[in-house]
């Protein structure tokens, strides 16, 4: 079938040829008649005739009456017939080579031949026949002789090219040679062909090449295509004819093999238009062996950087062939190479489709890249490739790897830069692939990889054409409704990026982007800032849009305002209906919003049109040039003036709302530069309003009824002179009136000035007047030390003859303190005076002291809800505690003095440990006052984080201070008169505990999560507004500039514990320790580690670019060690380091503390360096913590459950970094417990002091989880494995297999719920790894080491009996807990049996194996008399155990669930009362 419809395309294209001949032959031409002689006297000419075939000489076609078989069967017979045969056969070639010797019959006889049509019959000749020539070459006995002719006459027209008809005869002639039938002599016409290529010109030479597999017959393919490679090798002008045709030769694997590594050899010299059909060869027929190594070499050869040219020179070439300049013909056009590239990918495409082995081979070439060098533009295209096949299995192999090289930093940002850049005509086809994988990155929990994903939107964006950048905005948007935080916040920020980068472009979508107004409800109060100063920059960032379409935006507002308050339209119904301008649909969603009644979307309304004022009240700048004056358009300005009075409007009735616009002004002031006029009349408007709202002159009395007597308190300034003073409990008393006439009156009132706005109101004045005057707060310094009207604080000791309403009262009255001094140090904290910074210092100390006053009046107000302190989220009821619900993070106040306070009551909830003096009070506690504590209700300031103002990372700046040991505070709560203002302990404790809970917040990678359908009230950004605004970049480079001051402080630390010591002859506990200054020291080194921790976990340290700022990190900690940090390597630096944190170690007071060293010394470990050095140092360390009693400043033991929860971290740890974790576990297990049980009751282990009664289970539970961890480990056997490794493999499980039946053991001893819960969990385990991991070692070394294998098996048997017996009592006990484990932990037992009778089946010792029945026992080998059998299973189960008779066999093994029991047993002495439960059990 295959020739057949070669030869119906060979006559197609001969017919063609003729039709041609014939239109082009000259009409003045005679035609000739026919040459009586040709019939007469040749021979060729009459048999011909008498054959059916007519010659013609006018250049006309010749004539076949007959069919082509037909004429070829008559001329053989005529040959053979003849009297003169053979000789007959050169007499009829010799007029063949006569009647051709014309150029022009010889054309004709190449060309095919017409059916000749007799009068009335039609039928005589099929319709199309072949040439005469191809019909005498079908002729077993002429063709050799015509091939020869034909071969002969060719060279006499290489030269002669294409001729004016547009036919190449010696094509035509090698076509005559295509598909015969039969080759008489292939081996000849082969070297006959060969010859001619060495001879012909380079047009021929392709065509012979090409031909060549349609010619020769298979046995010629393994010869000619030697001769092929050795041409390819010398001449590179035949690359794509030779490897064309020996992709269509059928070669041996080896010769392919030989012929691919030539070709790669010279794959460096191969033209570009060349290397499509070279990459497709090469890839031709590859086999699974050879897949990986050729993918390999091919990779790393294939320079397609090498094949575009640059953008710079791309653009030269462009004009130089615009101009019609003949130099461009030489160079091709950067679209011919980009075609070039993406013929090749489309042949790399094809073998992947095709070939498995060719995809895999990919995958792992490019797995196997390790530096960020070596990887190329052609693994980024071949990922795409591999991702928009139609398999499953490359569509996930790409997504993975990409993900891996992302997120080690192997591909970066800078290679898919280059590749769009210099390839974008090429990533066009495969726009669908690369849209896709950055939706899968961009949803990745992993934040190493999403802004991967968003590099590649952006570059999808800028470099495809508006089709691909519809879809990249669909998309973003997309991300942006769909909820998941992190995915939300990167397209925010892509969208954003997009917009200030190709404003122009985004313009065209911004109808896309405005369809998020309608999922707002997902989104928080930072996204809603980001969204609406990406609508506000579409809408007013445009300079070419005129003032009037603002002015007409007013005039369609009005009907709008004109709707009833609850008549709501969504967004696409008011384009749909009115086709408004981006500006119409964002002034009235606005104005909408800022009209409703519910605080949620009144909310919005202000966020959004505090934006829209940031976008139309933005500085223009005009050239170089910025108008000093303003450059806004007077319109403009009237708008945005307008627009401001609208918000204070809608705002000025509720305080919350009043409060928000407040701090989302004074965010705007902060990050945007606004146009002086708009600034100036902010800043007159805020500057008035405060001080005739807050700001009241001081006076002798103060008159007025208030819930307690006003008293100014709290003064730094100087008393002599009458000052002013913030006007708080007067405040405060008015509006609790006010809100209870609003619940008697259904009339608002205009304007509340509540203390609520307080806070706000006065960080809003602060930022306006940093703007005015360039930081400088000179016109404001008098509210940092200005007093405030408040109550005298020795009410706090009447607490209990309150009413409910007074205390109430008296605890808002201490949030809005705590707000105002917070919002005070957020303002003044970077001011350079030194008393500046003594007020400053002064401030916070008397937050932390009004912090134990609020403890204690929470304490004694259950129910009460605090004022709001952060206005941009929803309602905290949620979140308000139970005071009456024991906390076992309840402080104890114990006395009563004022300056025992401390930060640590705001630490941060989801560290290891929540707060470090309260974990070690709880520690302190013996067991029998745990339950009065639980029992006495309390409250921790934890709870209460979201009613605090939030404190500004400057605020940090003041660790930077050194550190007092003891408080430099007189009586009356007055700094004393110093030089250098230095922190106390308990302000340290407060600012470490603020630090930590914001480098979790900002630090910690959290992975994605999609919000659930119940959505939680409760807001973990609640209290993080600000630190929002930073990127996680930007917080990590802050830490590493305070580290300085860290390591001061924790030195510092390091110093008074290390004097504790050394004054109380190296115990914690001395009679000259201050417990309170104990616990603050404590608390202040935890916190130090923790944030230490915490930084140095940051995940973006991995990122490439952020290597430098890991090693100024590292330089930190090295150089408080060795100078000349900056000259060391990041190895050097993380052991200098390492070296430097391991110092600590001797002065660590509490548990808590050495987990903190330890988490933090594995954390620095892993940045660099000689792992197994550091891991034995953290494993030395941990096992130092281990084998130390951990005492209390009071001197009682630590314990409690916040005690296990840190020694089973230290436990694991241990166990985790140690060498041999099977002979760690032995050494506790056959050392450390014994001591414990021969100890008495409350004595600890003599080795493993935290080892007790009470620390057992912890330790029992550790042991079995780390234990069973390090089996699995443990290689698996391999054939090849030598005698010697089997031994060793053995030994392994030997002592394996005896931990755990130690541990098993102790079951008897300590029978609690608990310790059996941990021994079936863990024992189903080991026992599962055991069969998949250590029967197949039995299996290969029974022969070897029979005694090995014997003894093994004896040991591990005691341990399934104990399990029977648990699986026993547990049933019988009736626990859930328990039994739930039982089924699982029966089926392997079972297998356990099967799986050694198979083993002994195999070594032809089945005989070993025996049946009984069997019985139930409890953990004391006691049988359940409640599930016995009868009386006579018990005598035939006497009867059925006897000895057995192969002493080869290994074991006894039991199976407990079932009616029979198969025994392995090599001993006489068979265990008579071992037994499992029987039939009857259940």
């Amino acid at each position: 079938m295959m020739r057949k419809k070669r030869q119906s395309v060979d006559k197609g294209e001969g017919a063609t040829a003729a039709t041609k001949a014939k239109k082009s032959r000259s009409t003045g031409r005679q035609p000739k008649e026919p040459a009586p002689e040709e019939t007469n006297e040749s021979v060729f000419g009459v048999f011909l005739r008498e054959a059916g075939v007519t010659l013609k000489q006018d250049g006309t076609f010749n004539e076949i009456a007959v069919d082509q078989v037909v004429f070829q069967k008559r001329i053989k017979q005529k040959l053979q017939k003849s009297p003169r045969y053979p000789g007959i056969v050169q007499e009829f070639t010799s007029g063949l080579e006569s009647h051709i010797e014309d150029p022009e019959r010889f054309r004709n006889s190449l060309l095919p031949c017409v059916p000749q049509v007799s009068d009335g019959d039609s039928s005589c000749a099929s319709s199309f026949q072949e040439s005469l020539v191809r019909m005498l070459l079908g002729i077993e006995m002429l063709q050799t002789v015509v091939i020869n002719i034909l071969l002969e006459k060719l060279p006499e027209f290489m030269f002669d090219g294409t001729g004016d008809v547009g036919l190449s005869i010696p094509r035509i002639i090698i076509n005559q040679l295509k598909w015969l039938d039969r080759v008489v002599d292939s081996k000849e016409l082969a070297t006959k062909l060969m010859e001619l290529v060495s001879a012909a010109p380079v047009e021929v030479q392709r065509d012979i090449i090409t031909s060549l597999p349609e010619i020769l017959e298979d046995s010629q393919h393994n010869d000619i295509a030697r001769e092929l490679n050795s041409l390819l090798q010398e001449n590179t002008q035949l690359t794509v004819p030779i490897l064309d045709a020996l992709s269509s030769l059928n070669v041996s694997s080896l010769l392919l093999t030989e012929v691919r590594g030539a070709v790669m050899a010279t794959l460096a010299a191969v033209q570009l238009e060349d290397l499509p059909v070279v990459v497709k060869f090469i890839l031709h027929a590859v086999s699974a062996s050879d897949a990986y190594e050729v993918v390999c070499s091919l990779r790393k050869k294939l320079e397609l950087e090498h094949c575009v040219l640059p953008p710079v020179l791309q653009a030269t070439q462009s004009r130089i062939k615009s101009k019609g300049s003949a130099a461009s013909t030489s160079t091709p056009a950067a679209g011919s190479s980009q075609d070039s590239v993406t013929l090749i990918l489309d042949g790399i495409k094809s073998a992947v489709r095709f070939q498995k082995t060719i995809s895999e081979a990919w995958i792992k070439a490019i797995e196997s890249v390790d530096e960020p060098e070596d990887h190329k533009v052609i693994d980024l295209l071949v990922l795409f490739i591999l991702h928009s096949t139609n398999a499953n299995q490359s569509r996930r192999g790409a997504e993975r790897v990409l993900k891996v090289k992302v997120r080690t930093g192997l591909i970066q940002e800078t290679l898919l830069q280059r590749t769009f850049r210099d390839y974008s005509q090429v990533m066009r086809g495969y726009f669908a692939s690369i849209l896709a994988l950055a939706q899968t990155l961009l949803r990745s929990p992993d934040p190493c990889v999403v802004p991967f994903a968003g590099h590649m939107y952006r570059h999808s964006f800028t470099a495809f054409d508006s089709y691909c950048q519809q879809e990249v905005v669909g998309s973003l948007v997309t991300h942006v409704c769909s909820g998941v935080g992190g995915e939300v916040d990167m397209a925010l920020e892509l969208l954003c990026g997009l917009v200030t980068e190709k404003p122009s472009e985004m313009a065209l979508y911004a109808v896309f982007v405005k369809g998020i107004l309608d999922y707002m409800d997902n989104l928080t109060p930072q996204q809603i800032r980001r969204l609406f100063h990406l609508l506000s920059r579409l809408a007013f960032g445009q300079q070419q849009q005129g003032s009037h379409i603002q002015v007409h935006i007013h005039k369609r507002i009005q009907y709008f305002l004109l709707l009833p308050p609850r008549f709501i339209l969504s967004i696409a119904d008011i384009h749909l209906l009115f086709r408004l301008s981006p500006q119409d649909d964002m002034h009235i969603v606005i104005r909408k919003q800022l009209s409703s009644t519910v605080p949620k979307y009144k909310r919005i309304g202000i966020i959004g049109a505090v934006m829209i004022v940031g976008s139309m009240g933005a500085l223009r700048v005009n050239g170089k040039e910025v108008k000093q004056n303003g450059s806004l358009p007077p319109e403009t300005f009237r708008q945005v003036i307008a627009l401001l009075e609208l918000l204070k409007s809608s705002s000025e009735s509720s305080p919350e709302a009043a409060a928000l616009y407040y701090d989302e002004l004074a965010n705007l002031i902060q990050s945007t530069t606004l146009d002086p006029q708009v600034q100036e009349s902010i800043v007159n408007s805020v500057v008035d309003d405060f001080q005739a709202d807050f700001v009241v002159d001081v006076e002798p009395e103060i008159s007025g009824s208030f819930p307690f007597p006003a008293h100014v308190m709290y003064n730094l300034e100087d008393q002599s002179k009458e000052g002013i003073a913030i006007n708080l409990l007067p405040l405060l008393a008015e509006d609790i009136q006010n809100k209870e006439k609003q619940q008697s009156q259904t009339q608002k009132s205009h304007k509340r000035v509540s203390p609520l706005c307080l806070s706000p109101f006065f960080r809003l004045l602060r930022l306006c007047e940093e703007k005015q005057h360039h930081g400088d707060l000179e016109e404001i310094d008098g509210l940092l030390g200005c007093p405030l009207i408040l109550t005298d604080m020795d009410i706090m000791e009447k607490m209990e003859s309150l009413s409910k309403a007074e205390r109430e009262f008296l605890c808002s009255l201490l949030f809005h303190t705590i707000n105002w001094f917070r919002e005070v140090i957020n303002a003044f904290c970077t001011q350079k005076e030194l008393e500046m910074k003594m007020k400053v210092m002064t401030r916070l100390q008397n937050i932390t002291y009004l912090q134990t006053l609020l403890e204690k009046a929470l304490a004694a107000t259950p129910g009460y809800v605090p004022p709001v302190a952060n206005f941009d989220g929803e309602s905290t009821d949620g979140i308000i505690p139970s005071s009456n619900a024991p906390m076992n993070k309840a402080k104890k106040d114990g006395t009563g003095k004022k300056r025992k306070a401390s930060g640590k009551n705001s630490s941060e909830s989801s560290s290891q440990l929540e707060e470090g003096t309260e974990v070690d009070k709880s520690l302190q506690e013996p067991p029998e006052k745990e339950k009065e504590k639980e029992i006495r209700p309390g409250v921790s300031l934890v709870s209460y984080r979201p009613f605090f103002r939030e404190l500004d990372t400057e605020v940090l700046s003041m660790l930077q201070c050194g550190l007092l040991s003891r408080s430099v505070l007189d009586s009356e709560l007055h700094t004393k008169v110093r030089e250098e203002v230095l922190l106390g302990s308990a302000e340290l404790v407060f600012l470490l505990a603020d630090m930590q809970r914001k480098l979790e917040f900002s630090l910690t990678a959290a992975p994605a999560k999609r919000a659930p359908f119940l959505k939680g009230r409760t807001d973990k950004s609640v209290g993080f507004s600000h630190l929002q605004q930073r990127s996680s970049k930007d917080v990590a480079s802050y830490c590493v500039q305070l580290l300085p001051a860290l390591c001061s402080h924790l030195e510092n630390c390091h110093n008074h514990f290390q004097t504790l010591l050394s004054e109380n002859n190296g115990m914690m506990d001395g009679p000259a320790t201050d417990v309170h200054e104990h616990e603050l020291m404590s608390s202040g080194y935890q916190l130090l580690l923790q944030v230490l921790n915490t930084t140095f976990s940051w995940s973006g340290f991995s990122q490439p670019g952020q290597r430098s700022l890991l090693k100024n990190a590292l330089g930190v900690l090295a150089g408080r060690l060795k100078e000349g940090g900056a000259e060391l390597t990041l190895e050097q630096l993380v052991k200098h380091s390492f070296e430097y944190l391991l110092n600590f170690r001797s002065t660590v007071p509490s548990l808590s503390i050495a987990l903190c060293l330890s988490q933090l010394l594995s954390t620095v470990s892993e940045k660099g360096g000689n792992s197994a050095a550091y891991r034995e140092q953290t494993a030395s360390l941990a096992k130092r913590f281990l084998s130390q009693e951990w005492v209390t400043a009071s001197g009682e033991r630590e314990r409690g459950s916040k005690f296990n929860e840190v020694l089973h971290s230290v436990l694991s740890i241990y166990l985790e970094h140690v060498d041999d974790v099977i002979k760690a576990v032995e050494e506790i297990t056959g050392k450390g417990i014994p001591e414990l049980l021969s100890a008495s009751k409350d004595e600890s282990s003599t080795s493993w002091p935290t080892l007790n009664r009470q620390t057992f289970l912890v330790f029992y539970k550790v042991l079995m989880a780390e234990l069973e961890k390090a089996t699995r480990k443990i290689p698996a056997v391999k054939l090849c494995d030598s005698s010697e490794t089997q031994r060793e493999k053995l030994l392994k499980w030997s002592l394996a297999v005896r931990d755990f039946h130690m541990l098993l053991n102790l079951v008897k001893v300590f029978d609690s719920r608990l310790v059996l819960n941990v021994s079936l969990k863990y024992g189903r385990l080991f026992l599962e790894s055991f069969l998949k991991l250590a029967m197949p070692l039995l299996d290969n070394s029974f022969k070897r080491h029979k005694d090995d294998v014997q003894n093994l098996l004896k040991t591990f048997q005691l341990s399934t009996r104990q399990l029977h017996h648990m699986c026993g009592h547990s049933k019988n006990s009736q626990d859930t807990s328990l039994t739930n484990h039982v089924p699982a932990l029966k089926k392997s037992l079972e297998l356990f049996v099967y799986r050694v009778k198979a083993m002994l089946t195999l070594h032809n010792c089945q005989e070993a194996f025996w049946i009984g029945n069997l019985k139930n026992r409890n953990l004391k080998g006691e049988e359940i008399l409640s599930q016995r059998s009868q009386e006579s299973d018990e005598d035939d189960e006497e009867a059925h155990r006897s000895p057995l008779q192969r002493e080869e066999s290994g074991d006894e093994v039991e199976e407990g669930d079932s009616e029979e029991s198969k025994k392995v047993n090599g001993k006489d002495d068979v265990d008579q009362g071992d037994s499992t439960e029987d039939s009857d059990s259940d």
